[in-house]
């Protein structure tokens, strides 16, 4: 497992200026990746979490600036993806955790 005190990316690297970047549409300009802002707006925490998870750490760390560069952007690219289509997965607990706002209509009572 890649922790960040493991991991953490040599400076002057191309992670290393990642590392720098505060808000979803930094990362999309940094690596020149076409976006939507309605699709950013409505999904950025989960299209950066979905980001981040495609992204395998210790694999990437062994690459030069231009292949890491690739490869993050690929990985953006698929995330962004995911969420403009439609199909990517809310993983935040909050979305995990919501109950059903279904009510059989079986189980009313009559109020007569």
């Amino acid at each position: 497992m890649c922790t960040p005190a493991k991991c953490k990316p040599v400076e002057g690297s191309f992670l290393a200026s990642l590392q720098k970047l505060s808000s979803a549409e930094q990362f999309f300009e940094a690596l020149d990746v076409a976006f939507d802002q309605k699709v950013v707006s409505v999904h950025r925490l989960h299209i950066l979490k979905r980001f981040n998870a495609l992204l395998d750490m210790e694999s990437l760390r062994t690459l030069e600036d231009g292949a890491q560069r690739i490869a993050c952007r690929h990985a953006l690219e698929k995330a962004y993806g995911e969420f403009a289509e439609g199909k990517g997965e809310k993983t935040f607990k909050v979305f995990q955790d919501t109950k059903s706002g279904f009510v059989p209509l079986s189980s009313l009572d009559s109020f007569r």
